[in-house]
């Protein structure tokens, strides 16, 4: 039994239909069950509540051999540790009770550089993945840089405006990853059974990238002048509070992108085995061009 947290995110939902596919028995953990699609609620066992509460993990983990852990967004959380390992504490007493085998995690790269200490969220993510390790549980903690469906998230903008905007270099050729390549290298660990022991896998997708030459490729694809805009880190935070964030929060979203701009992302170095195959054109293409025009 394979058992699903996070079920309805951009990589959660991917996981889901993956291991649909492949047959494997599923277990999902879902605050909202009406939020699966027909297919899912028909086909998994459906646990309803939060993965951060310890009865419901107890039911969810009980008979189950791995577990895809992905902690969900808080943004109006008290603390960035709060967000992270807070949420996780139950989780692990549920897999020392119930004697889970496997544990495969969404997570950043960083570890071992100066700045992951003072990297926000990244900072956060790494410290609950030592809390996961402390109960001895196999574990893969697969480390991401930044999502490229990230910049999905200023479609409005870049139709509107033409433009994107962040407070990193626009010069500075950084990894990226599509989530659909995060889930099927999730996937492949979940329903690999024959590993025993705890580490990191980078997960870097297929070259470094500018967010200058993001624009030029995004401006291709649309066939519009489209323009990426360096921020300051103080507007950039600015932004998250205006959402909706805590200080707190939004502070730690700047913190990682301040660590992301001074290399945090460069820290693994790039591989056969850890670059996907997804390219940020074709990502745009088939995702960020519908956004946009849609």
């Amino acid at each position: 039994m394979i058992v699903v947290t996070a079920p309805t995110g951009d990589i959660g939902h991917r996981v889901v239909q993956n291991l649909l596919h492949s047959g494997a028995p599923i277990r999902i953990v879902a605050r909202d069950p009406s939020r699966l699609a027909e297919e899912v609620r028909a086909r998994a066992e459906i646990v309803k509540g939060s993965h951060g509460d310890t009865g419901v993990l107890r039911k969810a983990f009980s008979g189950a051999d791995a577990i895809f852990w992905l902690v969900p967004p808080d943004p109006k959380a008290a603390s960035v540790a709060a967000a992270y390992v807070d949420f996780t504490r139950p989780a692990t007493a549920a897999l020392e009770e119930q004697g889970v085998r496997r544990v495969v995690s969404v997570t950043a790269l960083g570890r071992g550089s100066s700045l992951a200490d003072k990297a926000g969220f990244v900072t956060g993510s790494l410290a609950t993945d030592d809390l996961i390790t402390s109960t001895g549980v196999a574990f893969r903690g697969l480390a991401m840089p930044s999502f490229m469906d990230n910049i999905g998230r200023q479609a409005i903008a870049i139709r509107d405006q033409g433009k994107f905007f962040l407070p990193i270099s626009g010069d500075l050729k950084l990894p990226s990853v599509a989530t659909r390549d995060i889930a099927a290298v999730a996937t492949r660990w979940l329903l690999d059974d024959s590993w025993t022991d705890q580490s990191e896998v980078p997960v870097l997708g297929p070259e470094n990238i500018s967010f200058n030459d993001m624009a030029g490729i995004i401006s291709d694809v649309l066939g519009k002048a489209v323009s990426y805009q360096q921020i300051s880190f103080d507007a950039y935070k600015a932004r998250f509070v205006q959402f909706g964030f805590s200080d707190a929060m939004a502070q730690g979203m700047t913190d990682m992108a301040w660590a992301k701009d001074q290399g945090l992302d460069l820290t693994a170095p790039r591989t056969p085995e850890n670059s996907t195959p997804t390219s940020f054109r074709q990502w745009c293409e088939e995702t960020l061009k519908p956004a946009v025009l849609g």
